[in-house]
């Protein structure tokens, strides 16, 4: 299967790319004792600073998720300044539309009723929150915080190898990982300082500035200086060390749900000089979580009453409630026709080619196909709940063929991209492995992002599957600012 790689033009590795070609002559001097040796002190020092997430799957003695170091890898991910340029326009354009869509989802349901979309994939799915009907958000935008994978393939039919950039997937819920984007760079800039002397890289350390303006921008109407805090479900969760360092940066308040209380469809936060007014709640507590009157009746991840103080508008929860429903994995192959139908233009980021097993003749190709295909559930995550039909035994392929057939709605199928590779530090020296990219776009009175992103790296030889909780690492993004960069 043929591989673009992001630095060399062909697998030899005797010729680079144009916008690596500096960093490449700088990697030729340095020898692997030196590069293992500062590998090792980005270790130490992730592991002092406590960057770490925890593994649902695997327990420590308390009997909580275990915690794990996210592999750093030294070698950077560049982008060239024209690449990125066409990206960034491709990202605001689809973020843009897929708000609308949620708006519309909840209101007049005209994608729908123009039978652009199937009902039951609006109405009917999962992650549409009946509670959402009619409420105004501020700025109509319910994702604020978008987390947009993508992945560089061949371009079909091309016989270069030429790489072109689609979107894997939308995480429009509690996207995660823009501390390690923070971090990586960070971690960068102090082995290496020379290097970013001689590049010109966009920086990203004003991510959390910008998050944090994005969110008071997102205020309910007439708040002048709005209080925002940052709502975790607690220390046990697999992203808290991204919870309290994101709450850090932006100098607000993290808390627990049992930290709040609603009071006359106010919400406010106990303080040790008593209550104070809470405006806008940058949550990272899944929807079923948030409010025990209107959901789950158990749960004290959240605050009772919370919804009702939405629905009045006295607080604004970001990302809004119910915004999962456009990052269905079903929902994922109309998002091109969203992007016609409410902006009226054609797609600059292509879509991955999708299966929905829901169709029946989708079904029957996918069936006919396993053993080519990657098969994914339309809501899970992390890697999980996915086969990857090339390197499938044939005894798991059976099993996923049982559960198409018993609950055929609940998958998508794709081919199986390869995805681009990026010279990356192994135990024998430097190897290729495949990455994947996730930009943080932030949808507030308008859109903006930092240039680049979280880069993630399958770290196994061969392995297709970049996520953490898979064994996958994380390296810095590097977008050149430099216009001529790349060309």
């Amino acid at each position: 299967m043929r591989t673009f790689d992001e630095m060399y033009l062909n697998s030899s590795a005797a010729a680079v790319r144009d916008h690596y070609r500096d960093y490449a002559q700088w990697l030729a001097k340095q020898s692997q004792d030196y590069l293992q040796a500062r590998s090792a002190e980005a270790e130490i020092v992730f592991r002092r600073v406590g960057i770490t997430f925890a593994v649902y799957g695997d327990k420590d003695e308390s009997g909580a998720g275990a915690e794990r170091l996210i592999p750093f890898d030294l070698i950077p991910r560049i982008i060239p300044a024209h690449e990125w340029s066409r990206m960034q326009a491709g990202l605001v354009q689809r973020v843009t539309a897929l708000n609308r869509f949620i708006r519309d989802a909840y209101h007049g349901q005209d994608m729908v009723r123009a039978g652009l979309i199937p009902q039951e994939l609006v109405r009917g799915n999962s992650q549409y929150r009946p509670q959402m009907e009619g409420i105004q958000v501020p700025n109509d935008v319910y994702a604020n915080i978008a987390g947009i994978d993508i992945v560089r393939a061949p371009a079909p039919g091309s016989d270069s190898g030429e790489g072109v950039y689609y979107v894997l997937e939308d995480n429009l819920r509690v996207p995660s990982g823009v501390s390690y984007m923070l971090e990586n760079r960070r971690m960068m800039m102090r082995l290496f300082p020379e290097l970013f002397s001689k590049h010109a890289v966009a920086p990203v350390a004003h991510y959390p500035d910008m998050l944090l303006d994005t969110l008071r921008a997102s205020a309910p109407q007439g708040v002048q200086e709005p209080t925002v805090v940052v709502l975790t479900p607690g220390m046990h969760n697999s992203a808290y060390f991204e919870h309290a360092f994101l709450a850090q940066q932006m100098g607000v308040e993290l808390v627990e749900g049992q930290d709040l209380v609603v009071e006359k469809d106010m919400v406010y936060m106990r303080t040790t000089q008593g209550l104070q007014r809470v405006d806008v709640i940058y949550r990272r507590v899944d929807d079923d979580f948030l409010d025990p009157e209107v959901f789950r009746p158990g749960s004290t991840l959240g605050c009772a009453g919370l919804m009702r103080a939405y629905r009045a508008g006295n607080v604004n929860i970001c990302n809004a409630v119910g915004t999962g429903l456009a990052d269905d994995k079903s929902v994922y192959p109309y998002v091109p026709e969203m992007i016609r139908f409410y902006l009226g233009e054609e797609p600059i980021l292509q879509n991955v080619p999708t299966w929905l097993c829901r169709k029946q003749e989708d079904l029957q190709y996918v069936l006919a196909h396993l053993h080519e295909l990657v098969v994914k559930e339309v809501h899970g995550a992390g890697g999980y709940g996915m086969l990857i039909g090339p390197a499938a035994t044939k005894a798991e392929i059976e099993d996923f063929r049982r559960a198409l057939l018993a609950h055929p709605a609940g998958y998508i199928a794709q081919p199986t991209l390869s995805l681009s590779t990026c010279p990356t530090m192994v135990e024998r020296g430097i190897a290729p492995r495949h990455i994947d990219l996730r930009p943080f776009v932030l949808a507030g009175t308008e859109i903006n992002m930092v240039a680049g992103g979280l880069t993630r790296v399958a770290l196994k030889k061969g392995s297709l599957v970049v996520n953490s909780s898979q064994g996958g690492g994380t390296k810095d993004t590097w977008v050149l600012e430099d216009q001529d960069g790349g060309r």
